[in-house]
């Protein structure tokens, strides 16, 4: 069995438009504009800051200009994400800066605050505050500054509190950038990179590996890993119903088919003479169509944020139902074949099963996070 390895018509624009984004020069025009757009909302944080900072009377009002350019990240998510990080650490070094530099003298009184801070912190489960904490108390107990110990630790609260404010009205007013949307697009992306990596393990299913194999796992497993990291800075966004539900959904069914695909991609290894999947066909071959046509119909699907479209042409249930019933059929004649193709066989048959149902699941328990109103069929 081979599958026939092209793109369809749809599946190509859609990889294009989400690649480009909507730029019609393309993706390179793209970045840089981004670029352009992240340079310009950071100079006008730090900026902001400053102005703000003379204003109230602030002694080092620069402090609260480095925060904004510290936690002011490409979207709204990362920035909330970072901000917090920030503030929390902030607090637990002047805390631990005032109370330490209360008694004793240096070093001994900064390595303890030092070492309290990081190990609260990785108690508390806040690691990436532990470094901000250990920056703050540097800061209140070994720069040089004359009065209390503890004014100086309230004005670095007050100046970190401008910068974060300041960075996330910035994040949020100007030309703000939704981590949920690029995550979607990029969730979108990821199944039709996954359905390239399926089409190319089924090329090895009784004929030579393909080419592109390698370089298809590796691109599904970034995907993977950056669309991850889009998922934590969308949890912080503002958003409206079903979104944070619908793309947590997607993320782990997502990491489920890779893992499946991975397992079938051993499952086919040296079964280019095998012979008795022969017998499975066509049933077979309809099933593995259909699961590259329905990888391609939920990418569509997350791209336009709608599971209760029909998948025209497709039922995965009744192509599993055909290949049960195929097995069954030459089930006896395994007696004439060595036992390992049999298990080959049984194992891809397996595999393409499950991959199948996990398809038509992601859309069904997808559809239910977002509150897609209308009925769902059940065919993908």
């Amino acid at each position: 069995m081979r599958l026939k390895a092209h793109k369809t018509r749809s599946q190509h624009e859609l990889s294009v438009k989400l690649r480009v984004a909507g730029d019609e020069h393309g993706l390179l025009t793209f970045e840089r504009r981004r670029m352009i757009i992240d340079a310009a909302k950071t100079a006008l944080a730090a900026a902001l800051c400053w102005w703000l900072a003379l204003r109230f009377g602030l002694h080092d009002g620069y402090w609260g200009s480095i925060s904004a350019i510290i936690v002011l990240q490409s979207n709204v998510g990362a920035t909330v994400t970072a901000s917090r990080d920030r503030l929390l650490g902030t607090f637990m070094g002047a805390a631990f800066g005032f109370a330490c530099a209360a008694f004793g003298s240096p070093p001994w009184n900064y390595i303890l605050a030092v070492v309290l801070a990081i190990v609260v912190c990785g108690l508390l489960s806040l690691r990436n505050s532990s470094r901000l904490a250990a920056v703050t108390i540097t800061i209140i107990m070994l720069v040089p500054k004359s009065g209390p110990r503890w004014e100086l630790a309230l004005d670095r609260v007050g100046e970190v509190l401008l910068g974060i404010v300041v960075a996330l009205l910035v994040s949020t007013l100007v030309f703000p950038d939704r981590a949920r949307l690029w995550l979607r697009d990029g969730l979108a992306q990821e199944f039709l990179v996954l359905g390239s990596f399926f089409e190319a393990i089924l090329e090895g299913f009784r004929g030579p590996p393909s080419q592109n194999l390698p370089a298809l796992r590796d691109d599904a497993l970034a995907l993977l890993r950056g669309n991850s990291q889009l998922l934590e800075a969308a949890r912080n966004e503002p958003s409206g119903p079903g979104w944070r539900e619908g793309l947590s959904t997607l993320s782990q069914f997502g990491r489920a088919l890779f893992d499946v695909e991975v397992a079938l991609e051993l499952a086919v290894k040296d079964s280019h003479e095998d012979r008795f999947a022969q017998q499975l066909e066509p049933a077979l071959s309809h099933l593995a169509a259909d699961i590259r046509t329905g990888f391609n119909y939920l990418g569509s699907c997350i791209h336009n944020w709608r599971f209760s479209t029909p998948a025209e042409g497709i039922n995965l249930e009744q192509d599993i139902a055909d290949l049960e019933t195929r097995m069954d059929e030459v089930r006896h004649t395994g007696i004439g074949f060595l036992q390992a193709e049999v298990l080959r066989a049984y194992a891809v048959q397996l595999h393409l099963k499950q991959i199948a149902r996990l398809l038509r699941a992601t859309r069904v328990e997808t559809s239910s996070a977002v509150g897609d109103s209308e009925k769902v069929v059940d065919s993908v």
